[in-house]
């Protein structure tokens, strides 16, 4: 079953309007428990509790508030909020086209493809191979649930894909980092062996070949209670030894890691 529109409108660049529908990227395959009395294994409720009055409150008498100084808030009212939002105009608006090795990775928040509407097929294999040809990627905002997004557009084997973007001021300044090191010395002898390692170990990217090994350990273990097997606890694992002679952790490495892809290649 193909994934359900999240939001439909247009991308817009100069004069140009490509009809589109965004559809999420991305299936998270995340374990979820639920917390339970242990006395009777029922559902735990969360109540809207006053620590000051140590009463239930109903939801009609809980206003929102932004606490500015320690125990002091400012109450904003709904309609005040609602007097903020942007103005959903259905379009991403492409305000300038960039390299994408120019954005670093720590920028990309949440990914959607976005899929062609209707007759819009034309203009859209447009945009999406010239990005590819170009190797750019479209810098954007819109709007979506009164919240107004920016945005990264670009095209992977014909299909447009936009990632929302995290602003510069949420993220983390590399200077701001107490990075013990930075400074060190290395010798090209220690340089080239590593980039030797990096090369060994070098393959081309496959996601299908990871696998999230905990979720299914996870899962196993749910099937097997279910079933009634009593549960053995593993022993912690040790901790890895600290590294005395780095070049001869380095050498080591290299040789096994040769080693596997020649076994890897035999098969």
């Amino acid at each position: 079953m193909p994934p359900r529109s999240l939001w439909s409108g247009a991308i817009s660049f100069g004069l140009v309007n490509v009809p589109v529908k965004m559809v999420t990227a991305v299936s998270q395959k995340d374990v979820r428990f639920n917390q339970l009395h242990v006395k009777d294994n029922s559902r735990i409720q969360q109540k809207r509790f006053c620590a000051e009055e140590g009463i239930e409150i109903p939801f009609e008498e809980i206003v929102k508030g932004y606490e500015v100084r320690p125990g002091q808030y400012v109450i904003i009212e709904p309609e005040e909020l609602d007097g903020l939002d942007p103005e959903a105009t259905h379009t991403i608006d492409i305000l300038e086209f960039v390299d994408l090795d120019q954005i670093d990775p720590v920028y990309f928040d949440h990914p959607y493809y976005l899929v062609p509407d209707r007759r819009a097929e034309k203009p859209y294999a447009l945009l999406a191979q010239s990005l590819e040809k170009a190797n750019k990627v479209g810098i954007a905002k819109f709007v979506m649930r009164t919240k107004e997004y920016l945005a990264a557009v670009r095209s992977s084997r014909g299909v447009l894909v936009l990632s929302t973007l995290l602003y510069g001021d949420e993220v983390i300044a590399l200077e701001t980092l107490e990075v013990p090191g930075l400074e060190t010395e290395l010798s090209e002898r220690e340089l080239k062996m590593a980039e030797a390692l990096i090369e060994s170990l070098t393959e081309k990217f496959d996601p299908e070949r990871h696998q999230d090994t905990y979720r299914e350990k996870v899962l196993d273990l749910i099937a097997r209670k279910d079933d009634g097997q009593e549960i053995v606890v593993q022993a912690e694992a040790e901790a890895p030894a600290k590294v005395e002679d780095l070049m001869a952790a380095l050498e080591a490495s290299v040789q096994a890691a040769r080693a596997k892809r020649a076994a890897a290649d035999e098969a």
